[in-house]
């Protein structure tokens, strides 16, 4: 397996370091104009700069990348941005602008998100010593070989470290982020999974940034639902995601429409009786929902069925 190192900011390490309950964070750039990819849910690890000689002083796993506005990775994320307000976020992403001449007339307003779940950070007398072979100028992530070599090195002290860490809560044990055998080097994650917020992001790209219903585009107006609740064991899963404009979200939650394994919606004649109105609603009752166009990413046929039987009211 191939892992990411990256140049982290200090001062984004230094107050993430103080919320070790934090289970996501979004390791963001300034600019959305490069994109980000590696294999889901490989080691991503964190690398200071030459004033902290390079160290690595934590990793984490990647979920996910995103171009998004800064109001919206606030809303996800809020201080797993590595910051304790959006507006030292929004501050950070001007100044950081200024430095690199972004024209913000010809660029876009989105910044950079790579998504990460399952982070850890190190204290400074547990830092460890980054690539040897890092060339100096390099500025982007780059991808090592974690079975040989620097990548291998780096992999194995980072679980090292691991094992002398208390765990961050009885849901997430951080002796669980990766299997037994990754302590002898094969470095498979098998825990790290997506949280609230990289669940979000993940469902609002797959379905194109638009309500799989109304097909309304507005960000603003969208809204991330889980088809079996989290809170009732539904898993942080795109196939257990849909997009919906936030009015259709709610009356979804609250069963007032559903959708069925042959993604119609159906909306439940009891909007009516109840509230006498829903004028807005029946005439898009028998709509088939336009999925995702990545197979694996389309509700799931069972969860739909769940939600049928146990949520939607006749």
């Amino acid at each position: 397996m191939t892992g990411t190192v990256a140049i982290t900011d200090e001062g984004w390490y230094r107050f993430l370091y103080e919320h070790p309950e934090l289970r996501e964070v979004n390791f963001w750039r300034p600019s959305a104009r490069a994109s980000f990819n590696a294999p889901e849910f490989s080691p991503f690890f964190f690398k200071l700069r030459a004033l902290h000689n390079n160290a690595i002083c934590g990793f984490a796993f990647f979920a996910h990348f995103s171009r998004l506005p800064d109001w919206l990775a606030w809303d996800l994320f809020e201080i797993g941005n590595g910051c304790p307000s959006f507006e030292e976020l929004h501050t950070r992403i001007a100044d950081l602008r200024a430095g690199i001449r972004y024209n913000e007339a010809t660029g876009s307003e989105d910044i950079g998100c790579i998504e990460l779940v399952s982070p850890v950070f190190f204290a400074p007398d547990a830092w460890i010593p980054g690539p040897s072979d890092w060339h100096p100028r390099t500025q982007v992530p780059m991808a090592y070989d974690l079975t040989d070599g620097e990548g291998k090195r780096i992999w194995e002290a980072c679980m090292s470290r691991l094992s002398t860490l208390p765990t961050s809560g009885p849901e997430f044990p951080l002796s669980a982020v990766v299997s037994p055998i990754a302590r002898y080097g094969d470095p498979r994650p098998v825990r790290a999974r997506l949280g609230q917020a990289t669940f979000r992001s993940s469902v609002l790209d797959a379905y194109g940034r638009a309500c799989a219903v109304t097909s309304e585009h507005s960000l603003p107006a969208l809204e991330a639902s889980h088809i079996r609740p989290f809170a009732e064991d539904g898993p942080h899963e795109v196939s257990n995601g849909l997009l919906l404009r936030a009015d259709l979200h709610r009356l979804f939650d609250t069963g007032y429409v559903t959708v069925t394994p042959d993604l119609r919606l159906e909306v439940s004649r009891l909007l009516r009786d109840q509230y006498h109105n829903g004028r807005s609603y029946y005439p898009l009752d028998g709509t088939t929902l336009r999925p995702p166009e990545v197979v694996r990413y389309r509700p799931d046929p069972e969860l739909l069925r769940w939600h049928n039987n146990n949520k939607f009211r006749r």
